[in-house]
């Protein structure tokens, strides 16, 4: 127990004093720690500055980080995140307590940057997020395509190279950061720029767009794993190719865009066709609707010959009912003839009997007589009955009504005939304006034009294309391509600039614009 007169002897303090005394211990003490924890707290104030909590099972430390560390930081803190920061231990006298003043910031291991990166895709996926029922066709040829990427590096010259190659479009570049803590910002604010473009307006809207990065770490790519991100990509009304990193590479805007490409010059042949290709499918239309229009008119021509085959002329068919008319007559005066001369036998045979021939004569002849009227009476109805038939079948098969239906059909398949040369004609017009428009739109974004405007294209001796002059050694003959014609060069050794071969130019050539 301290006695009253050793507490008179201890040197009084004010809290100033005290606090600054404390302040001194605790930073000579811990000049410089490395803790790891997780955050929690997390909050980013007005100012810029960074204000957290580090926490394990065992205890709490508060920390901050001063506006200009957090601007160089590459990675973006987050609750959840475990992380290893370094820095200096202080105190904070307007609140009693000591905290960490961060001057770096790193995750705590590949293990835990990937369950985060997890727990997000689960999250977002549960939202509906990476569902294939939102994701929209790409357009078989935009006019304007968007491309989201570093103004800088091979990625950009690897898209355009490639959309040269196979149907060159107009490219928007919207340049952006592509890793580090402001990164995501800026690609969120890039796919939200480009959706808010109007069509007709100053700067035309893009038809597509493609968010691209180069290969790199899982560090590195973090910026396209973020929440923002990738609710952006999801959002955006355009449809939106993903080309980050590398063929093994996954990130979570892959899941959101409506397309995703291994690479970016992959991005670029989903982007569009092949101009050739196009150009051949187009002859092959062409050429199946000349076939088409040629089969309908033999089709047509078959149809009329067919017609024509199966039509019975009409004399023929009269003359066959005259001649069965007048056999069925002749067969009937035969029948007539052979009933007549077998009753005068049987009258005679029975007049040879009979013991009173005048008697049964008589009675015999008024028997004859009788059945020679029946017979008769019979002759004439089968022959009115015959005649009435004949009458109407004559009627029926008069060659008027066969004519005019045969002249009818004949002019029907005469305007069908006379109307196909025309609408044929019409649909080879179509078809020709809309290749001629083809080709006007291919010769508008031939490179010609670029070579009008001053440029010039450098080839090699075997009339390649050459991007670059680093891998041309001194000596080697080039060919330079201008709008009026083409002229060798060789490369010197001084300067590396080309030289006119044959004859040598009395002043250099103006030195070639960068594309980019």
């Amino acid at each position: 127990m301290t006695t009253p007169e050793l507490t008179h002897n201890l040197p009084e303090l004010s809290v100033g004093q005290l606090s600054s005394a404390l302040q001194r211990t605790v930073e000579t003490a811990f000049p410089r720690v490395r803790v790891r924890g997780e955050i929690s707290g997390f909050k980013r104030a007005p100012s810029g500055h960074l204000y957290l909590n580090l926490k394990d099972p065992d205890a709490v430390l508060g920390a901050v980080c001063w506006k200009g560390v957090a601007a160089r930081l590459t990675l973006r803190p987050e609750d959840g995140m475990e992380v290893i920061a370094t820095g200096k231990l202080t105190t904070f006298a307007g609140q009693s307590k000591y905290q960490l003043v961060i001057d770096q910031m790193e995750l705590a291991g590949r293990g835990a940057l990937l369950a985060l990166i997890e727990d997000r895709k689960r999250r977002l996926a549960a939202e509906g997020l990476f569902e294939a029922s939102r994701k929209r066709p790409l357009p078989m040829l935009p006019r304007v395509i968007g491309v989201i990427t570093s103004p800088t590096g091979a990625v950009i010259r690897d898209i355009l190279h490639r959309l040269n190659d196979r149907f060159p479009r107009p490219v928007l570049v919207w340049p952006v950061l592509v890793q580090g803590e402001a990164a995501a910002a800026q690609i969120v604010a890039a796919i939200e720029g480009f959706n808010r473009l109007v069509e007709g307006g100053r700067i035309p809207r893009p038809d597509v767009l493609i968010v691209a990065r180069g290969g790199g770490s899982i560090e590195d790519l973090m910026a396209f794993n973020d929440e923002a991100v990738v609710r952006a990509a999801a959002s955006s009304a355009i449809p939106l190719i993903s080309a980050v990193g590398h063929e093994t590479d996954t990130t979570l805007i892959d899941f959101a865009s409506d397309r995703r490409a291994p690479t970016p010059t992959a991005a670029a042949e989903m982007a569009v066709p092949v101009r050739a290709d196009l150009r051949q499918a187009v002859a092959e239309r062409g050429q199946r609707l000349d076939q088409a229009a040629e089969r309908i008119l033999q089709d047509r021509n078959l149809r009329l010959d067919a017609l024509g085959r199966g039509l019975t002329d009409p004399r023929r068919a009269v003359a066959e009912a005259r001649q069965r008319l007048e056999d069925r007559a002749q067969q009937l005066h035969r029948v007539m003839r052979q009933r007549l001369a077998l009753a005068r036998g049987q009258v005679e045979t029975l007049a040879a009997r009979l013991p009173h021939p005048q008697a049964q004569i008589a009675l015999a002849r008024s028997r004859f007589l009788a059945e020679a009227r029946a017979l008769e009476q019979s002759f004439t109805r089968h022959l009115t009955s015959d005649r009435q038939r004949f009458t109407a079948i004559s009627a029926r098969l008069r060659i008027d009504p066969w004519r005019q239906e045969l002249t009818r059909q004949g002019q029907g398949l005469i305007q069908l005939a006379a109307r196909l040369p025309t609408a044929y004609d019409q649909q080879r017009r179509s078809r020709a304006d809309r290749i001629a428009g083809l080709g006007r739109l291919l010769e508008s974004y031939s490179y010609k034009g670029t070579l009008a405007r001053g440029f010039l294209v450098l080839r090699d001796e075997a009339g390649a294309l050459l991007s670059g002059v680093a891998t041309l050694a001194p000596g080697t003959l080039v060919t330079l391509e201008a709008q009026d014609g083409s002229r060798k060069a060789e490369v010197l050794e001084e300067g590396g600039g080309p030289r006119p071969a044959r004859p040598r130019a009395k002043t250099p050539l103006p030195k070639q614009e960068s594309l980019f």
